[in-house]
């Protein structure tokens, strides 16, 4: 009796386990978004995409060793400290657009920044959600508001992609946009056009690396960086990530989404020439053993800059969302301890905070 008693117990625990998976499978099914199908490339496989110089994920994730690494992590995390949710005043509205000549960027949150040049108005990775999730009611929670009202936004005429994680493509913002301003231009990499026609995006165009499209004064470059991509489990590096530069006619703006330190950066400059903004993200860095294959530490961030030649850099991708081990400010800090050691020209903004960008001296 006993042991038919444990036997049904095995079962039922088996059943319970055999459904939890299954329900997970099926969640990972559902979320994943169509890949791309094309020719093969010195990035692209024929099913996958790749980092310059290889594969880059985090911790080697995506193998058994990466799996490891993953549940390693989530065994020994030692996560920095955050606050709590809090309301913060929002910045000042920014300006309708900029002159010729003349350019302005604009931190909200994360990785959204408003860069404006030569008449036109670009915003990157644009999320207002409460949540960088595919759901309402779970997954990483914003801690403070966007530092811009969307209602104080100046008109949109594009925004960039890097990459489809639910922390920089997030869908309800875009609609938004698109409704506000039917006439905006989406700009992504290969392969995550299919995935916004079918959520009813509009005017949506896909670029490989070192494609261009004109938009208004400006020339806007889909260029290489070192990251990875997904929305669920079954399309893992079916879509082009990347950063973006934006040429104006008295210099350029970079844009580099979310990155791992590597060549990339000296590659950009070298065919492009050095830009007079670069936008390069600091933040869940931690631990960096697992991370540094696809999110810069500070220091690398340093480095990156310098690389890029840039005349003014800005941060991002910090302070938002809690997404690693580093703590709320953490970045941030050791931003500042790295460029006392190595001067580069960062000038970090607030949350809604705006600032000219000078141009280059030759």
């Amino acid at each position: 009796m006993v042991r038919r008693r444990l036997r049904r117990s095995a079962i039922g625990v088996s059943g319970v386990l055999v459904a939890l998976v299954s329900i997970a499978l099926g969640v990972g099914c559902a979320l994943s978004a169509p890949t791309w199908h094309g020719q093969v490339s010195d990035h692209f496989t024929g099913e996958r995409f790749t980092s310059p110089g290889g594969t880059a994920r985090p911790g080697g994730f995506g193998s058994m060793g990466g799996l490891a690494a993953l549940l390693k992590w989530q065994r020994e995390r030692q996560p920095g400290v955050w606050k709590a949710y809090r309301e913060e005043p929002f910045g000042p509205p920014p300006p309708r657009e900029v002159p010729l000549g003349a350019m302005r960027v604009t931190f909200i949150n994360h990785a959204t920044t408003l860069i404006q040049l030569d008449g036109v108005n670009v915003l990157t990775d644009p999320i207002y959600a409460e949540r960088a999730s595919p759901f309402d009611f779970v997954g990483p929670r914003r801690v403070r508001p966007p530092g811009v009202r969307f209602t104080d936004l100046p008109r949109i005429d594009a925004v960039v992609l890097s990459h489809n994680h639910y922390d920089h493509l997030n869908l309800a913002t875009l609609k938004r946009i698109a409704d506000t301003w039917p006439h905006v231009r989406f700009f992504t990499g290969l392969g995550i056009k299919a995935f916004l026609d079918a959520q009813g995006l509009p005017n949506v165009t896909e670029l490989d690396w070192w494609d261009t499209r004109e938009v208004g004064a400006i020339t806007i470059h889909a260029v290489p960086n070192q990251h990875f991509s997904n929305r669920g489990i079954f399309d893992d590096d079916g879509t082009l990530w990347s950063a973006w530069v934006f040429d104006g006619q008295r210099g350029r703006a970079y844009f580099g989404g979310d990155t791992g330190y590597g060549p990339h950066f000296r590659r950009v400059y070298e065919k492009l020439g050095p830009m007079r903004l670069a936008v390069v993200p600091i933040g869940a860095f931690r631990p960096e053993w697992f991370m540094r294959a696809v999110h810069m530490s500070p220091p690398e961030a340093v480095q990156a800059v310098l690389d890029l030649h840039a005349g003014m850099a800005v941060p991002m991708h910090f302070g938002t969302f809690e997404l690693a081990d580093d703590g709320e400010t953490e970045a941030v800090e050791l931003l500042q301890q790295a460029v006392a050691q190595q001067p580069a020209p960062f000038v970090v903004l607030g949350f809604g905070e705006g600032r000219d960008v000078p141009e280059v001296q030759p």
